[in-house]
This record gives structure tokens, sequence and C-alpha cells, in this order.
């Protein structure tokens, strides 16, 4: 009766296409929608592309695309995977978080911790177990909460389970306290403060300062080998496709209805009787596993993780991007991340000290001009379309 009450609710904007049915498998109704086709269209035609200029075309030839490339369009592809996190809790939930890039570094850091452990003797100092850092440190043996990472499955799982579990705990106690708005912002972004610090000190064993770098292989393929960094883009890819129909699957489900009533009216969802905090908790989650898996893909491609990845302003261009794409929307948040993340490659390497300013200046033009990002205005010339079409057939009618 109220889950009735609810999908009548002006509160509640179902997202299901009209030709699924509702007892359709939850997971299967993102196929059927137009966006979600587009979408996946547009990504595997990308990198069918990228893969054979790659590949096929020869390297003289001004078609190719070269190996850095490639290791940058799967950065560009990391970071949108972590957009489409950040824009399922506060595009459809209406948590404004500002603390994803910790789950981000955390997915990171549990990548990194693999990755080192795959190196062995071959380190400067040639220790068969010890991390260089570690031995340059005078550490004696392996601290118990590295013990596991050799294995690839035990690391792979807790690139998800360890943001997951940090959200877990983290998220039952703020939404159980209900702890809204700006509060919950700002204790997100302490979160991510503190263990920025935490990771800086040389004491926690994970590189301090520096960081985890100097990886050699993954899963037994050389790191510096093109073909490894081919099928690391493509992995991204791939992950990216899923995590979209995941979210896009939770967000068209009755979930997803009870997630947008909360988002505009979180007491009135609670009178019709939802316990409000068990929703944002299982998205709150959902969302950080996500940001760990884009942790983990990115580290690879880039060759370094340190604690400069825990830092607010990271956090907060995370959200950026999704404002600049369009909240809400998923293939938005995409739009966005890798709009910016060109942008700055492109200012960084011609005007290294103005890119705050550009990018400060892009989000200002945004928020007066496309409030609701460039998905919004994309809806909007579609729907500017449909209308002078219909407007065209009545007139030959």
């Amino acid at each position: 009766m109220m889950t009735q009450v609810l999908s009548k609710s002006p509160l509640s904007k179902p997202s299901l296409s009209r030709s699924s049915p509702s007892s359709q498998f939850w997971l299967a109704r993102p196929f059927g929608e137009r966006a979600t086709q587009i979408f996946l269209g547009v990504l595997l035609a990308a990198l069918l592309l990228v893969t054979v200029l790659h590949t096929v075309v020869p390297q003289g030839s001004p078609l190719h695309v070269n190996a850095y490339t490639v290791n940058l369009f799967g950065k560009y592809l990391s970071y949108a995977l972590l957009a489409v996190a950040v824009d399922l809790v506060w595009g459809y939930l209406g948590i404004l978080s500002l603390g994803h890039g910790a789950f981000f570094a955390i997915g990171g850091y549990a990548m990194g911790m693999y990755l080192m452990r795959q190196i062995g003797d071959r380190g400067t100092y040639g220790h068969p177990e010890l991390p260089d850092f570690m031995v340059f440190l005078s550490w004696d043996s392996l601290p118990w909460y590295w013990q596991g990472f050799d294995m690839a499955w035990f690391a792979f799982a807790m690139v998800l389970l360890a943001p997951g579990l940090l959200a877990l705990v983290f998220g039952f106690l703020a939404f159980r306290s209900r702890v809204t708005g700006v509060y919950l912002s700002i204790i997100t972004q302490a979160l991510t403060f503190a263990l920025m610090l935490a990771f800086f000190r040389n004491e926690m064993s994970f590189g301090g300062n520096n960081g985890l770098t100097d990886f050699r292989e993954i899963l037994g393929f050389n790191l510096r080998s093109n073909d490894t960094r081919l099928g690391l883009f493509l992995a991204t890819g791939v992950a990216l496709a899923l995590s979209y129909i995941l979210c896009r699957a939770i967000v068209s489900s009755k979930l997803g209805r009870v997630c947008v009533a909360t988002r505009d009216a979180e007491a009135r969802t609670r009178f019709i009787g939802y316990r409000v905090e068990r929703f944002q908790l299982f998205v709150f989650v959902v969302s950080a596993m996500i940001a760990g898996l884009a942790g983990a893909l990115y580290v690879p491609q880039v060759g370094i993780i340190n604690p400069s990845e825990f830092s607010p302003l990271f956090s907060i261009e995370i959200v950026l991007w999704v404002a600049l794409g369009g909240r809400a929307t998923l293939y938005g948040a995409v739009i966005g991340a890798i709009l910016v993340n060109y942008a700055k490659t492109i200012f960084t390497g011609v005007m290294p000290d103005a890119w705050l300013f550009a990018l400060g200046a892009m989000f200002v033009l945004v928020t007066i001009f496309l409030p609701k990002g460039v998905a919004g205005l994309l809806r909007k010339r579609r729907r500017a379309a449909t209308s002078d079409n219909a407007g065209t057939q009545e007139a030959i009618v």
C-alpha cells in the first residue's frame, strides 16, 4: 500500500521506460531506455575506434593513437567512472559528498599494494617480500594489513570491500543520526582530510608522501607494454559500462523512486513509512564501491598512488565534473568528467598556473547559463527537435 502511494506521489519521478513491464528483471531494464542504448553505443564505438587506431593504423600515420594517448584515455574513463559514483548519491539521493576522493584513493591503494607485492625481489634493495620503501625505513617485517595482497583475488576483493566497509560504517553513523545537507558534506570532507593526513605518515606503511609507485606487472603482464595499456583501457571502459548499467537499474527501480522522493522531501518520505536511512546507506555503499573500483583501474594506468588523491580539493573537483555534465543523468557525469579533464590536460600543458582560474570560470559560467549542465542542454535540444517535427507533421496533415 505504501509503495503504491509513493509511486503516485509527485515526489517520485519514475525513470522506467513505458515499454518496460514491471515484471521485467530489474538489471535488464536499462537496456530498454534510449539514453542507455545511446550511451553504450557511443562508449563501444569509442573503445573500438581507439583500439583500431592504436593497433591497425601505422605509427607514422596522423591517425595513429600512441600508447601515451591510450593511457590518457584510460585515465579519463576511470575519472568518468568516479563521476558516475558521485552522481548516483548526489543526483538521485541528494547527498552532496565531498569525500568520494577517499573511496577512490582507498581502492587505488588496495590495487597499489597488490602491484607492490608483485615486484618481489626485483626491487632496488632486492628484498623478496618487503617493498623498497619499507626496506629504506628499516621495517623488519610486512605489516599484518599487507598480508594477502600478493594474491590477485584477495586484492581485487579488497578494492571493493575496503571502501565499501568504510562507507558502511560512516554512513550508518551519519544517516542513523539524520545528518543531512551541508553538515553531511562537511563531515565527508573532514573524513577525506583526516585520511589524507594519516596516509602522509610513514608509520602507516603506505609510502608516506611518495605513496606507492614503480609498479612492474599486473596479473603477470608487463605494465610498460603497449598491449597491457590497451587492455587496461578496455577494462576501464567495460567497468564504466557495467557500473552505468547497475546505477541505471538502481535508479529506475522502486528503490530509485524512494531515493528521488528522499532527495526531494525526506521528511514526507519518512512520514509515508519508509526507513529512509536504509536506502541512503545502501546507495552510499554502492557508490563508494564504484569509486573504489575507479581508483583501482586508475592506479596501474597512471603508475602511482599517493595521499594527494585524498585531498578535499580533488573531491570538490569531482563535484564540479558532475555539475558541469548534469546531475541525475549519469551520462552527464561521464561527459563532465571527460570534458573537464581534457581541458585540464590542455591548460596544464599550455598555461599551468591558469588552470584553477579556468576551472572556476567554467563552473561559474555553467551555473549561470547551463544550470542543468551539458546533459540538460542536450535534452533541451532534443525536445525542441521533437516539437519541431511534431509541428511539421501537423502542418502537413
